[in-house]
């Protein structure tokens, strides 16, 4: 039927570990990247995007490897950035000051284009999709990507993407079904990874 539309099933995940100077994935991040793909393998996906950097191409391709026939897009919203810096009012005052010192550190390539990128993002990404058949899609992208478009999809304040953390080659996937809230269906989920491959990406004092 013409003007219908249908829900989207957008499966995330932050790329594999990345080796210390962040150029390319470690043996780790590619182990990581392998066991997602595997876990992928029989989900109906139409597509894989990644984000520019190396870390986020690799574990796309390594994954897409494992998918059936499926095509594989560079997408520069899906990229690494800040996608949205709040002001001091918006913040908890107890801990605003740090938070804002810790956001003005990041160089300016990765603030001043944020708010757009993340806004594409939304417009790219997000939302039921058109026509009858329901899209399955997957992003490889960052920490903070994925964290804003969780907390749309919670519809939770602007600056709540901040303190969302995700580990490496962790799966997370958003319905998004027309006339009714996006559901996060799962968040998080390193049940694809062993235990020594399960807290890469999180601050230490995270690790449970």
């Amino acid at each position: 039927m013409s003007g219908s539309t249908a829900a989207r099933y957008l499966y995330l995940t932050r790329h594999g570990q990345a080796t210390e100077d962040e150029r390319e994935l470690s043996v780790n991040g590619r182990r990581q990247a392998v066991l997602l793909g595997e876990r992928l393998r029989d989900a109906p996906l139409s597509a894989v995007h990644h984000g520019p950097l190396p870390r986020a191409a690799q574990t796309a391709r390594i994954v897409a490897d494992r998918l059936k026939e499926v095509a594989v897009h560079a997408s520069e919203p899906a990229g690494d950035y800040l996608p949205y810096i709040p002001g001091r009012a918006e913040l908890p005052p107890e801990t605003a000051d740090a938070t804002l010192e810790r956001l003005m550190a990041f160089p300016p390539e990765e603030r001043e284009p944020g708010p757009r990128l993340a806004g594409e993002a939304l417009a790219r990404f997000t939302g039921p999709v058109a026509g009858d058949e329901p899209r399955h899609e997957l992003v490889v992208t960052h920490n903070f990507l994925l964290a804003w478009l969780v907390r749309d999809a919670l519809d939770a304040p602007d600056w709540r993407w901040i303190g969302l953390n995700h580990a490496n080659a962790a799966l997370t996937v958003i319905r998004y079904a027309p006339g009714r809230p996006a559901s996060v269906l799962l968040y998080n989920d390193t049940g694809h990874l062993p235990p020594e491959l399960r807290w890469t990406g999180f601050p230490p004092e995270l690790h449970v």
